[in-house]
């Protein structure tokens, strides 16, 4: 078993993932009582500290200080439906940052390991278990 998923209550769906119980619930205008992040928070807010981490460690490999480096992720949804249409990964580089790196760390971010899930997607099988 990889995963266990559960159900404490209310909207809330919980996993059990390698030792971690990982908390979720619905906001307000779902039914829920938003205590915790909902699962679509978690798929974007994973995709964010996967770049994230490749951006950090470009910097820390290359001894670059990231005092002031950060990332910012936007969506934007299609104007007919509730899906997201794009996801924007904005980088805010240290003010020392050298200049020769801007293309490599962008390149870095986008070696994200979820991000390769997106663009060569697994498939999902749900069976019963009996």
């Amino acid at each position: 078993m990889d995963m266990e998923i559960f159900f404490p209550g209310g909207k809330k769906v919980d996993a059990l993932y390698k030792g971690f119980t990982v908390q979720t619930d619905q906001p307000e205008n779902s039914g829920g009582h938003g205590t915790a992040p909902s699962p679509l928070d978690l798929f974007f807010v994973s995709l964010g500290t996967c770049a994230g981490f490749y951006v950090l460690q470009f910097c820390q490999d290359r001894g670059i200080a990231t005092e002031g480096l950060k990332l910012q992720l936007f969506t934007e949804k299609k104007q007919d439906k509730k899906v997201v249409d794009l996801i924007k990964i904005e980088i805010t580089l240290p003010p020392d940052f050298p200049p020769k790196y801007k293309k490599a760390v962008i390149k870095a971010a986008e070696t994200c390991t979820v991000k390769k899930h997106l663009e060569d997607p697994p498939k999902i099988e749900t069976v019963i278990f009996e």
